[in-house]
């Protein structure tokens, strides 16, 4: 009774996060580069898919969009843009806002790859003003072009140029403001929107779903625009590995490289280093990709990625992911849904191992990715990518006694003290 008071109460007084909508396809009224030049190009076109929980990993298979056109951003030109001395002051605010130098700014940008929003997804977005950059809390309408770290991470908004950051408030507790500009669009659901979280590992090869033909997965290497893309059927099933023992870290990985997603809820990661002790479903079920597997795992000692406020690590620090502190206690199943551009089947989905955010041809993670709480080597990979994932089913799973959700919140203080999380409003 202590705890729902203490809960209550904190809700109650608790501000929410002021959030600009951008939509798909409109102009930035403060860019740091001139749209009118052809950067980058949205896809308004583009159906919103629902993922599981409002947080998802920046290797989740299918977790972004590409397609057959040519390339969704213009990369050489930014980066011509950025490097030319008569720029040099949108130079700086833009390297400031990413946490790296403007000598940094030429390698930063060969290791972005370009992608499509296949959900509507926050973001800390930064205009350009009086010579600086204005960070202000967005949602980007499903649709957006947008550049992505090694780590899946939204780092630039295509036909601007505008420097992005991951959203650090609590996606439950959001106030979406939409304008005459940006009008609330079609098929906007704010139980639906997304925060990515960095993987643990960085990605070699991104898992993509063609946004126009949904039975065509894109294969696309990290670093490239396009024209090494290979395609893969996304209908093809494949058996969700056998996964007991492993650490989480170990299980996320494999099903990612298998194609499949991890399921987990709201308030963060389990510690990388927490050993799986079942999934759902069982080893040998056939699922298809993108669809989500819900871990049970128990022990371990440093957390996963929160959604309380934490600033992720910045490009380039090859930190591991900020520690949540409600995530070091047991957890168990949450439930679990595709995001996917076909039709659920069952709560923890359908599909098979396709290349996942590593690519079907390598043999386990990247060896050159940040360090993470627990082991960082991953199981082995499906050489055949799966098949597309039906959308999300509301089903869920009750949790076993003594157990917890992952993702979920763990001791009665880290549950209230996430949820009076500061108030993060719009730049000016």
């Amino acid at each position: 009774m202590v705890l729902v008071l203490a809960l209550s109460a904190c809700n109650r007084d608790t501000p929410l996060f002021l959030v600009k909508a951008v939509a798909a396809g409109v102009p930035s009224l403060a860019p740091f580069f001139d749209e009118n030049q052809g950067l980058g190009r949205d896809d308004a076109q583009v159906t919103a898919q629902t993922a599981h929980g409002g947080l998802q990993q920046g290797d989740t298979p299918g977790l972004y969009g590409g397609s057959k056109q040519p390339t969704v951003c213009d990369v050489a030109r930014l980066k011509e843009f950025l490097t030319d001395p008569a720029n040099d002051r949108k130079a700086q605010a833009w390297a400031a806002a990413l946490s790296i130098t403007t000598d940094e700014i030429p390698g930063y940008l060969d290791r972005l790859t370009p992608v499509l929003l296949r959900h509507d997804t926050l973001v800390k977005n930064h205009d350009y003003k009086k010579g600086k950059a204005a960070p202000f809390n967005a949602l980007l309408q499903t649709g957006i072009a947008i550049l992505v770290d090694q780590q899946g991470l939204p780092a630039v908004k295509c036909s601007c140029g505008n420097p992005l950051r991951p959203f650090e408030g609590d996606t439950t507790r959001i106030k979406v403001e939409f304008d005459d500009r940006n009008d609330e669009w079609k098929g906007y659901e704010k139980s639906s929107v997304v925060a990515v979280r960095p993987a643990t590992r960085k990605v070699e090869r991104l898992a993509l779903v063609d946004v126009h033909e949904p039975d065509r997965g894109i294969t696309r290497p990290v670093g490239t625009t396009g024209e090494d893309d290979t395609a893969f059927d996304t209908r093809e099933r494949h058996a969700v590995p056998n996964l007991a023992g492993a650490t989480f870290g170990q299980a996320s990985r494999r099903l990612a490289d298998n194609g499949l997603a991890v399921a987990f809820a709201g308030g963060g990661l389990p510690p990388d280093d927490a050993r799986v002790t079942a999934s759902d479903p069982p080893a040998g079920s056939e699922l298809r990709f993108g669809e989500y597997v819900t871990l049970s795992v128990a022990g371990g000692s440093s957390g996963g990625s929160p959604s309380d406020g934490t600033t992720p690590a910045p490009p380039g620090s090859g930190s591991s992911p900020p520690t949540d502190p409600s995530a070091t206690t047991p957890t168990s199943p949450s439930a679990s849904s595709p995001s996917g551009p076909t039709a659920p089947t069952s709560s923890s989905g359908s599909g098979g191992p396709g290349p996942g955010s590593s690519g079907p041809s390598s043999p386990g993670p990247s060896s050159s990715g940040p360090t993470s709480s627990g082991p960082s080597s991953a199981g082995p990979t499906s050489a055949k990518p799966p098949s597309s994932p039906p959308p999300p089913s509301t089903t869920s799973h009750r949790k076993p006694a003594g157990k917890r959700g992952i993702g979920l919140c763990a001791p009665r203080s880290s549950i209230a003290m996430r949820r009076c999380s500061p108030v993060s409003r719009p730049g000016a």
